[in-house]
């Protein structure tokens, strides 16, 4: 729900408007009060497009057979005026969600409400059938949740059995997702009768039950080819209401049920709902209509002019040039009219929803080898998500779907592929390794989503499609520059002698680090040098390598590998030939394996890393206090590693989708991908910014020293400042 803005009118036939609900191509939906104090939604198509004269026979088809319809579980039409120069239709406002918008808040609905539910829309159906109507887009969007049961609403491309179709020739009418093959064949819209209704309120069954759309999400086109030619995912349906609703989407309209045999299969549809919502719902209704019913009347914003010119009645000025809303405007007039400004496709005409909803997937390990830096990431966005939805003045609400990819490749693809589903998604965070992210980001890109890591380290040439446009994004530092803080503590002491331990299982990333050290060294001065020892890839024994790096005298020694057992076998190595001093490695190698091979060899050791611990930093200080708080996690228990930056990454994801909205973008995801390409985000840890694009300089922001501390990970801080202060 929005205010008024200066050009909106400040009434309409005998409504007073007080806010929008929502705008599209086509015109605007308004929240309107009459005199009588009965609320309406009122929308409007505007004037440009009433022009065209095939439009507007349409809509006056249209208006008629809106206004034919009744039945109990029907909004009721309140008034029309087809030939006004800006045509407007006002129809009962529901002061609740539309089931779109209470299954991506809550999830899949229980049984006995799905049935509920059923009966009611089924009896609805039976009423337009029997009146000859049929309403072709029966969806989520379009049913409304009230205390004593569900409505249905939009019948802009609602007509007679029989009749031409009242949109433009040749176009696809319904939803893609919602609507019967015989819809999405397009030379065949004459075809389309009741049992094309039936098919969409299977789909919407489906839908509640299991919180995925039967035929999958994606581009347009493929779910269309699925609807007509494959056969719905129905595995998470339970087995009770299995055969009916497996019978609603036979692709044959002959082998379906009538909407009648549907309504007498769930049962009765026309005594009290009662307690048929699950709980949340019913104080999210009462909340609303409470806020509705509070909304003061709005001030004048349109000025109209006192004495109409002569011949022209006082009505006609009063209604030209202003808004309403159209609960009937015919395919695609009616999918726009009924979007959120955020353009999710989620009716807010007459729903009553004041916030759009929107979903963030986490694809990420929380069962295999990296679970733990997995469920660092999963609980720190959830945090951030929480708080989010907790703020009294936040534009929308956000929806997390959690999806483990077991730190494989084919899971991550798969776990992408389930979240695409999801028609709310607009981006996806949290994969924990390089190969589970280029898997991930492959399929994403597929389909133009972003996806966004703190842990993996991919460069962007690695992953489709990134030339032309950016879904790929990396706010952390390259794993190649991991050596720097080690390397400036040394240069802040003065070492002019540093040996390499090259482990080559580590492959081409022991080969680059040893060439960035050589090539920026320590130390410049006179008589300075870095040399390098390796150890190969199928030995385990480090004592040779060690012995030659001792040899050269050196005031520092860096492992440079990605095993945490290997860089422990070389702290052994080096402590059992007798050497105390510096020494230091990567991020890789700073896992629980390397202080439990190393033993008491890994005291003193450096690390170079890209995560932090909150209780290291000032600014973290309440974020640590509340993730505690959350996970039941003792004073003294560390925060997991990489909640601190999961939970900044889930805030620039926020305030990306906080930009897309407010900028009113035509595809949310795709101004949420255009947030993370041009906003940065000042978060706890460092400034957040696409590091993955290999076209651009390697940065070093975001680079923190640790230092193991009686026989323990020690947060130093940022690596220039705590370098200098380190001993």
């Amino acid at each position: 729900m929005q205010p008024l803005r200066k050009a909106d009118p400040s009434t309409l036939a005998g409504y007073r408007l007080l806010a929008r609900l929502g705008t599209g191509g086509m015109g605007v939906v308004y929240l309107a009060r009459s005199a009588g104090g009965t609320l309406a939604a009122l929308k409007l198509i505007r004037a440009e497009h009433a022009a065209d004269p095939g439009f507007r026979e349409r809509f006056r088809r249209e208006a008629r057979a809106a206004e034919r319809i009744t039945g109990r579980w029907v909004v009721r039409v309140l008034g029309a005026d087809p030939e006004a120069r800006e045509p407007w239709l006002a129809t009962e406002y529901v002061p609740g969600p539309s089931l779109a918008e209470a299954v991506a808040l809550h999830g899949a609905l229980p049984e006995a409400t799905v049935r509920a539910l059923g009966a009611r829309l089924a009896s609805a159906l039976v009423d337009m059938h029997e009146a000859g109507l049929v309403h072709r887009d029966v969806k989520p969007g379009n049913v409304l949740l009230a205390l004593d049961g569900p409505r249905l609403i939009d019948f802009g491309i609602a007509r007679s059995a029989g009749q031409t179709a009242l949109t433009a020739t040749d176009a696809m009418i319904g939803t893609p997702g919602f609507l019967a093959p015989e819809q999405a064949r397009v030379a065949g819209a004459g075809e389309v009768g009741p049992a094309s209704d039936v098919f969409s309120l299977g789909c919407v069954l489906a839908y509640a039950l299991t919180g995925e759309r039967p035929f999958g999400a994606g581009a347009v086109a493929a779910v269309v080819y699925r609807t007509v030619h494959e056969e719905p995912d129905l595995g998470a349906v339970p087995d009770t209401l299995l055969p009916l609703v497996g019978a609603c989407l036979a692709k044959d309209p002959a082998d379906r049920p009538t909407a009648a045999e549907v309504r007498a299969a769930l049962g009765e549809a026309d005594g009290p709902a009662g307690d048929w919502l699950p709980p949340g719902l019913p104080a999210l209704i009462a909340q609303r209509s409470t806020r509705v019913l509070d909304l003061p009347v709005a001030d004048p914003t349109l000025l109209t002019q006192e004495e109409p010119p002569p011949g022209i009645s006082r009505r006609r000025v009063l209604l030209a040039g202003s808004a309403a809303a159209v609960a009937g405007a015919g395919g695609l007039t009616a999918w726009l009219l009924t979007r959120t400004p955020g353009g999710t496709g989620t009716g807010t005409g007459g729903t009553g929803g004041p916030l759009a909803s929107y979903t963030i997937g986490v694809l990420t390990d929380l069962s295999g080898p990296t679970k733990a830096d997995g469920r660092g990431q999963e609980r720190g966005i959830r945090l951030a998500v929480e708080e989010f939805n907790a703020r009294a003045d936040r534009p929308f609400d956000v929806r997390l779907r959690v999806e483990d990819d077991g730190g494989k490749p084919e899971g991550a693809k798969a776990g992408a592929a389930k979240l695409l589903k999801d028609p709310r998604l607009v981006g996806v965070l949290g994969p924990a390794s390089e190969p589970t992210a280029v898997a991930a980001a492959d399929e994403l890109a597929s389909a133009a989503m972003s996806l966004a890591s703190v842990i993996a380290d991919v460069s962007t040439t690695r992953i489709k499609g990134q030339g032309t446009k950016a879904t790929y994004f990396q706010p952390r530092t390259r794993h190649q520059m991991m050596t720097v803080p080690f390397v400036r503590y040394l240069a802040e002491h003065d070492a002019l002698r540093t040996a390499v331990v090259e482990d080559r299982a580590a492959g081409q990333y022991s080969w680059l680090l040893v060439r960035n050290l050589k090539e920026y060294p320590p130390s410049t001065a006179k008589g300075a040098r870095v040399t390098s020892h390796p150890v190969e890839a199928d030995s385990e024994d480090f004592g040779p390598a060690v012995r030659a790096a001792l040899a050269t005298d050196p005031q520092g020694v860096l492992f440079a590998g990605s095993s945490a057992r290997r860089a422990a076998l070389c702290a052994r190595a080096l402590r059992d030939q007798g050497y105390r001093g510096p020494c230091g490695s990567v991020e890789y190698a700073l896992q629980p394996e390397f202080l439990t091979v190393a033993g008491p060899a890994a005291e003193g050791w450096f690390f170079g890393t890209g995560y932090v611990d909150p209780d290291g930093l000032p600014a973290a200080g309440k974020f640590a206090a509340a993730y505690r708080k959350r996970w039941g996690l003792s004073g003294t228990t560390p925060v997991d590693r990489f909640a601190t930056e999961a939970y900044d990454l889930a805030n620039w994801a926020l305030q990306a989708l906080r930009l897309a909205t407010a900028n009113n973008s035509e595809a949310v995801a795709a101004g949420v991908r255009n947030g993370f390409v041009q906003t940065p985000y000042e978060g706890l840890t460092k400034k957040f910014t696409n590091l993955a694009d290999s076209s651009k300089p390697i940065a070093v922001a975001g680079l923190f020293l640790w230092q193991v501390k009686g026989g323990a990970p020690r947060f130093l801080g940022k690596f220039d400042e705590a370098a200098a202060k380190a001993t």
